[in-house]
């Protein structure tokens, strides 16, 4: 018999089907209400799987106020976090050596990308385009790399289609679904009972498969492009922060887990 295991789930909303405008994606917006339901419903899909199997997995809200799920629309047995707890993993807040996966539900494409209308790196005000070490990232890049530094496995991601490529190239042994395409200012959408079928199945199929974790680079340098030239100013007041430009700065990080701190900081 199997041993139990238990799995992270991350879960955002702008990768969710359906969800095409920022009106959607904020509390009060005209169609927020729904899309917390499908996203609520795509994680549930996930953590069907999950405990299909025999195992136990544990939810964490990862979007705007970090209180969007509905932890009674999820099965019986699924621990959710919510809010922020303060913690350089953020969205991935709560990762350990103890879980056996991590599983990405709503991800979407990055900052300074066109793959998609609601393209952001953490804060679409704040952030032009982010690169690691020299590549655009994304925030599965840099979840990606918080849970390898804890020795968890990337094992499943859904989104749109673009941040599905990247991730692909990113972990090549990744499974993926893609709930929707993005053209311009528009979303090509599977239909949300599909949408949840298939995240169920490969959800099932990434926990079967051995999936290794990422290799982390020994020395992570972080460029980002802000939006306002008074941010620059601001993040210098740290010493280790580098210009490149009037809108760029540098940070060389030795961890993950260093490298979201200083994001953070960066940001204000």
């Amino acid at each position: 018999m199997e041993q139990k295991k238990t799995y992270f789930i991350s879960a955002d909303i702008e990768g969710i089907t359906d969800v095409t405008d920022w009106c959607e994606t904020v509390p009060g917006g005209d169609g927020y209400e729904a899309a917390c339901e499908q996203m609520t419903r795509e994680v549930a899909a996930a953590c069907e799987a999950i405990l299909e199997a025999g195992h136990d997995v544990v939810v964490r809200d990862g979007h705007d106020s970090a209180r969007n799920i509905s932890h009674r629309m999820l099965p019986r047995g699924v621990k959710l976090m919510r809010g922020w707890a303060c913690h350089p993993g953020s969205m991935m807040a709560g990762v350990t050596s103890d879980y056996a996966g991590a599983i990405y539900i709503g991800y979407h494409a990055p900052a300074g990308s066109n793959g998609s209308p609601l393209a952001h790196t953490v804060e679409y005000d704040l952030i032009k385009w982010l690169k690691i070490n020299g590549k655009l990232s994304s925030e599965f890049t840099m979840n990606k790399l918080y849970a390898a530094g804890q020795g968890v496995p990337s094992i499943f991601l859904s989104g749109d289609a673009a941040i599905c490529e990247m991730a692909k190239e990113e972990v090549p042994q990744i499974i993926t679904v893609a709930v929707k395409d993005c053209r311009g200012n528009s979303t090509f959408n599977l239909h949300p009972d599909d949408a949840c079928q298939m995240i169920k199945d490969g959800v099932a199929k990434a926990i079967r498969a051995q999936i290794p974790v990422p290799e982390v680079p020994e020395k992570l340098v972080m460029d980002v492009c802000l939006c306002r030239h008074q941010q620059v100013r601001s993040a210098q007041v740290n010493p280790n922060v580098e210009k490149l430009d009037e809108f760029t700065v540098r940070y060389t990080a030795k961890t993950p887990a260093e490298l979201n701190m200083m994001r953070e900081f960066i940001m204000g």
